[in-house]
């Protein structure tokens, strides 16, 4: 793999936010942990034994569980609602908009089993609308962490952050590549590898998927720009035009809706400011389905052989 990230071992990015947030606890002691009746599926087990005094358990509730940490802000506090991904979001949407984004409350919204890699428990629970429905929100941070480390890292920085963050990660292990104990900045975003001929702008889970395109292209001849772009909102523009300036051409891949994500926020820039064409790796106008994370990669065409070809239909169009 890209030589500057060997991968160090394959772990959960939520098992990531549980080291995370224990950190962040033991730093910070008006951090709050909330959860609606996942603290298991969150990871959160270190954080209940030294801190249980700062857990709530809200029950399926989560709706409720929003409404609290709204409160418990203007006490001071640091609250950090856990739950997955589709209950974090679309079902308390009224609440996160009224109580927290309209608000300015200083809450951390901690999405877990995000995107088709959730697998088994299928479309109703993969949920590929939360990116974009979270930045549209005026204030919210929106952040989409690669690995392990990252969401480790991004958890603690998000304790320190001001206002309110919509943190997305995910459920199955994972290569885990990004230097450890590296410094999270929110909104700056992380070059991965430096080229010419293309840039490729991905998030989360599919920064990995990039890689692996990316290693394959440059064997290939096809020296390629590939930025991980952790912060979707406040997105880092100065890196986007930086990249597209020199390459004259795009590549975005998500693991969510194709209208709405991160692909969409890289078009407005370039359209705004260095218009050039771009291809989309991501879920076209479809809900997702039960099966194994790696199969439904491959169905709906998130995997590195996707970002390949799109990157090579964006070359034929410059």
């Amino acid at each position: 793999m890209l030589k500057d990230f060997p991968v160090q071992n394959e772990k959960e990015t939520r098992a990531g936010f549980g080291e995370g947030i224990h950190e962040a606890a033991k730093r910070n002691d008006q951090v709050v942990a909330l959860t609606a009746d996942l603290a298991g599926s969150l990871k959160l087990n270190a954080f209940m034994k030294d801190f249980p005094e700062r857990f709530i358990q809200c029950g399926i509730a989560e709706a409720n569980m929003v409404g609290m940490a709204a409160g418990l802000t203007i006490g001071g506090k640091i609250p950090f609602t856990t739950t997955f991904a589709n209950f974090s979001t679309s079902r308390v949407y009224d609440q996160i908009r009224q109580s927290v984004a309209y608000s300015g409350k200083n809450v951390k919204l901690c999405a877990s089993h995000a995107g088709l890699t959730l697998g088994e428990d299928g479309a109703t629970h993969q949920v590929l609308e939360d990116i974009g429905m979270m930045k549209m929100l005026p204030g919210m941070t929106v952040i989409v962490p690669c690995d392990f480390n990252q969401t480790k890292a991004a958890t603690m920085a998000i304790a320190e952050y001001e206002g309110p963050v919509y943190l997305r990660f995910g459920r199955p292990k994972w290569p885990n590549f990004t230097p450890e104990n590296e410094d999270f900045v929110v909104g700056k975003a992380q070059i991965i590898h430096e080229g010419n001929d293309v840039s490729i702008f991905a998030c989360g889970h599919m920064v990995w998927e990039a890689m692996k395109a990316v290693e394959q292209l440059e064997k290939e001849g096809i020296s390629c720009d590939l930025i991980n772009i952790h912060t979707i909102k406040p997105l880092d523009e100065a890196a986007v035009l930086h990249s597209i300036k020199k390459t004259g051409c795009i590549v975005t891949a998500e693991e969510h809706q194709r209208n709405g994500g991160l692909g969409d926020s890289i078009a407005q820039v370039a359209a705004a400011h260095h218009a050039c064409p771009q291809e989309f790796v991501a879920v076209n106008d479809s809900f997702g389905e039960s099966g194994k994370p790696a199969d439904l990669l491959v169905k709906y065409g998130l995997t590195s052989d996707a970002i390949i070809a799109a990157v090579r239909k964006v070359l034929s169009r410059k």
